[in-house]
């Protein structure tokens, strides 16, 4: 939350306030965000609720986390100085340390981990990158994408040019983020109220603050930038926001838990058979258990409904191989993700078999290195506007881990041989390796060295 901000001058009546614009946007998207969230959470049933059983098998939910470990598995962010001058040099390792100080300082490994997961869900995912006056260091959060609004060009998505905030504050984090509510000119219901909604708006060169439906505070961007990075979980062509990876495996679910929840009821009734009788107007204590005896009259018939005759349970099994196997297909998370390896494949064979799940990683991971470059870049221009060091060109690159479990002594030969060959960098090779601190490590190989020789 900005602290400097100033208090804006009261609107006219006739001009219609943001927040009640806002009401009125992206309605679909809003609503295919619960849909999603309630799904994952494992709400997959479209007809009301009766008495006959329900079983939910939540994959939803486990399909999402696994590709979200698989995507965030491990990532670096490196700076390659502008040209191989001392100078450079040393500002290009000054701005990596830097970025590992916000890395820490707020906790970013579980807040990408959340975030992806998020994005997964919803099929959009945000940064927002601000300084914190009262703590004097780079805050980066996630805001919830249910409360966020853009403008963009028509042309191009890519050209966000206005942004949106929407959400709650109890009265006492009003009190304490932005000023005493009693000097405030709030609407007559909100001036003793529990909660206060908030929107923030930005552009590159404005900042508005609306409490309750009044503009509270303006002022001109401190940051000369908008603070959020919005991007999407997978991107139709031409459209700004994403596209949920539940969106392909919900018919397979509801499909998957129907037939599950019917073979469940055949078997339960197979157990606890029906008897069937014939010929006969009443009946009383007729009981399927050992050593029964029933009586009944002459030319009446007795016997058990035997569900399971006729291989009836097979074709329910053989079928809900069928769902299972278009759910993984269309998840493009295959069986050997889950563990299930019976052809005990190694090497290029598994990765082979893992081939669809590489893919989606591989086109999440294109999306994600663009949003965190951008965010490294935040990140440099904001601490250079607070604390005068030079960090320009706010350039940053993002390696990832490998997906697979990788022979670490065959990656290290690899590496060496690319390093003597001159293909790749030490630095690379050793952020490929997961070296958390690859200058680090080089200056105290050089220091072992050369007490060594001296």
């Amino acid at each position: 939350m900005i602290e400097t901000l100033q208090r804006a001058p009261s609107r006219g009546p006739a001009d219609v306030p943001l927040p009640q614009q806002l009401a009125r946007l992206d309605v679909s998207r809003l609503r295919a965000y619960r849909e999603n969230l309630d799904f994952y959470h494992g709400q997959q049933w479209l007809e009301p609720r009766r008495r006959e059983r329900r079983l939910t098998f939540n994959y939803a939910k486990t399909i999402v986390e696994k590709t979200a470990s698989y995507v965030i598995s491990g990532f670096s962010s490196l700076v390659d100085p502008v040209d191989g001058s001392p100078e450079e040099l040393e500002r290009a390792r000054r701005a990596e340390r830097v970025l590992q100080e916000a890395q820490d300082a707020n906790n970013l490994d579980q807040l990408d981990f959340d975030n992806e997961i998020d994005c997964s869900v919803l099929g959009d995912a945000a940064y927002k990158v601000t300084w914190d006056a009262r703590e004097e260091r780079v805050r980066v959060s996630a805001p919830d994408v249910q409360g966020l609004y853009a403008w963009w060009l028509g042309d191009d998505p890519g050209r966000v040019w206005r942004v949106a905030s929407r959400y709650t504050l109890s009265r006492e984090e009003a009190e304490a983020f932005l000023a005493p509510l009693t000097e405030a000119p709030l609407p007559a219901g909100k001036q003793g109220g529990a909660e206060h909604t908030v929107v923030e708006v930005w552009t590159d060169g404005e900042f508005q603050l609306w409490l309750d439906g009044v503009l509270f505070q303006e002022q001109a961007n401190p940051y000369g930038f908008i603070p959020f990075v919005i991007y999407p979980n997978l991107r139709e062509p031409k459209q700004f926001w994403g596209v949920s990876d539940l969106e392909a495996v919900k018919e397979p679910l509801r499909e998957l838990n129907r037939a599950v929840s019917q073979l469940s009821m055949i078997l339960e009734m197979s157990g606890n058979p029906i008897a069937v009788l014939e010929n006969v107007t009443e009946a009383r204590d007729i009981a399927v258990q050992p050593g029964a005896v029933w009586e009944l009259p002459e030319k009446a018939r007795a016997y058990l409904l035997d569900l399971l005759q006729g291989g009836g349970v097979g074709l329910h099994v053989e079928y809900v191989n069928v769902v299972m196997r278009a759910l993984h297909d269309l998840a493009e998370v295959p069986r050997s993700a889950f563990g299930e390896n019976r052809q005990a494949l190694s090497g290029v064979a598994l990765q082979m078999e893992l081939d669809p799940l590489l893919k989606k990683v591989q086109r999440k991971r294109l999306i994600r290195s663009a949003a965190l470059r951008r965010r490294n870049e935040m990140i440099l221009r904001i601490l250079e506007q607070q604390t005068g060091e030079r960090l320009v060109p706010y350039r940053s690159r993002i390696v990832w881990g490998p997906v697979l479990p990788q022979d670490r002594s065959r990656l290290v030969e690899d590496e060496t041989r690319l390093v003597a060959a001159g293909i790749h960098s030490r630095r690379t090779a050793a952020g490929l390796l997961d070296v958390a601190d690859p200058e680090g490590e080089w200056e105290r190989w050089r220091e072992e060295e050369g007490s060594s020789t001296g």
